[in-house]
């Protein structure tokens, strides 16, 4: 049996004031992801999809033509509110969406086919979650944890290495995340594999989507100040010294300022059976 964990304190600054970037400049996950998903479970518009950390709506609002209905959970007001005006933005009109912690999923949200997770999984108390995600999914059901693979710590593109370095001059060695840039990113351990391969899920696979992403000076500025270790909020009356000192990083490296890479999405699926 499951041991019941502590609920995680939710750090409402985890992602403060980057919501309508997220939605702008984080990279989007390509449409061939959600055509292997719908090939992977056999999606034909029927059903539901239960999308948690959902943040602006970058997988439920490509993906809920897939389903009969969507409901799109994230614990973050701004990131929900950009949500819906995305939604409104495209006609997306079978999305409900609920401000609530992942951890908080129960019974009285019904049935779902899918469950999805795009790079948030590690912010939620994970045992817990996968407990809750077996009792709401049919039998036939799974999760998906998506990944675009761009984060720039794991890179070994020179840009991306001065753009990390140009950070790390401004907020130090360690790399912040949450409490308004006063807190430090712990490892994901153990990996979602094993926490995955511990649950009441049957089985699990790895897929990737190759897939190109370009990048200008400023998309990529705005890009970082949507993550959780480089907010804009952290540089308070340093961010236009922090924007020099990048821009000039970065075009020392490639001087036409403009960056193209190669990814590889990310695709772990874990069945019910």
């Amino acid at each position: 049996m499951t041991q019941l964990k502590t609920l995680p304190t939710y750090d409402p600054s985890l992602f403060e004031g980057a919501a309508e970037g997220y939605a702008q400049y984080r990279t989007k996950y390509p449409p061939v992801v959600f055509d292997k998903l719908a090939e992977i479970f056999n999606l034909n518009g029927q059903g539901r999809l239960l999308d948690l950390g959902t943040g602006p709506g970058l997988i439920s609002i490509p993906l809920r033509t897939r389903f009969e209905e969507v409901v799109a959970i994230d614990p973050d007001p701004e990131m929900i509110a950009e949500a819906k005006r995305q939604a409104a933005a495209v006609g997306a009109n079978n999305i409900t969406w609920l401000q609530q912690g992942a951890e908080l999923i129960d019974s009285s949200l019904g049935i779902f086919k899918l469950a999805t997770i795009g790079r948030a999984f590690h912010w939620m108390e994970r045992e817990l979650v996968l407990e809750r995600l077996d009792e709401l999914l049919t039998d036939d059901g799974g999760l998906a944890l998506l990944n675009t693979g761009d984060s720039p710590w794991e890179s070994n593109l020179p840009w991306k290495q001065a753009a990390v370095g140009v950070v790390k001059k401004w907020l130090g060695e360690e790399r912040r995340t949450g409490q308004r840039g006063q807190g430090t990113r712990k490892p994901v351990d153990p990996p979602h594999e094993v926490v995955i391969a511990n649950s009441a899920f049957a089985r699990q696979e790895v897929y990737e989507v190759p897939f190109e992403k370009s990048w200008t000076v400023d998309s990529y500025l705005g890009y970082l100040y949507t993550t959780a270790f480089s907010l804009k909020i952290f540089y308070g009356d340093n961010a236009p010294a922090f924007e020099r000192d990048l821009k000039e990083a970065l075009l020392a490296v490639e001087p036409s300022g403009h960056f193209t890479e190669e990814l590889k999405a990310t695709i772990l699926v874990a069945w019910k059976h």
